[in-house]
């Protein structure tokens, strides 16, 4: 009787430790970090320089960051496994690409911490069409922040970040399709053409 009770206990342990571990890995889609909030594991602020990087993309071209002044960008850092990360590359083709289409506006959404080959796979699987950067090492997403995916930057046509936010909900989206409208409205000109 006591061999079965320490078994039965042992097996409840287990399964009380897969349910904490799988819960912390869907809080905010974080894998093996030390937890602070979104605001606190964010490297860049609203206001100042988005750093400059180059990403390889799934279409065999590469991205730099600066190359994209005077548009306006909506960096999203992203993961395939990541449950909400993929709710908001369902919804961003039409919440975002197909809304400002013909606009200067640019998504560069960057996976992290994935091989080019898992990230092709997934856009394929998902019908998505837009490439995506990749980013295996986490070297850029380092240069912005240390944990939360998805995480999105809305960099301003002067490469200034203009808002930014963690995780993903309809109604966190609307905030990031509103910055992108008003950073949009700061565009002039007409060598303001779309991507």
């Amino acid at each position: 009787m006591n061999a079965e009770r320490r078994y039965l206990s042992a097996a409840c342990l287990r399964r009380t430790a897969w349910g904490l571990l799988c819960g912390m890995l869907l809080a905010g889609c974080i894998r093996g970090e030390e937890q602070a909030g979104p605001e606190e594991s964010s490297l860049v602020r609203t206001g100042e320089a988005a750093p400059d990087f180059t990403a390889a993309m799934t279409d065999g071209s590469s991205q730099r960051l600066s190359d994209l002044r005077g548009k306006v960008v909506l960096l999203t850092f992203w993961c395939t496994w990541c449950p909400t990360c993929q709710e908001e590359m369902a919804a961003v083709g039409k919440e975002a690409v197909e809304r400002f289409a013909g606009r200067p506006f640019v998504f560069l959404p960057v996976s992290r911490g994935e091989s080019l080959e898992e990230v092709r796979g997934y856009l394929a699987r998902e019908g998505l069409g837009f490439p995506s950067g990749i980013d295996p090492e986490g070297a850029i997403y380092g240069l912005y922040a240390t944990l939360y995916v998805p995480r999105n930057y809305v960099i301003g046509p002067d490469g200034k970040v203009v808002h930014q936010n963690a995780d993903y909900t309809p109604q966190d989206f609307v905030q990031v399709v509103a910055a992108i409208e008003a950073a949009l409205s700061d565009v002039s000109g007409p060598d303001s053409a779309g991507e």
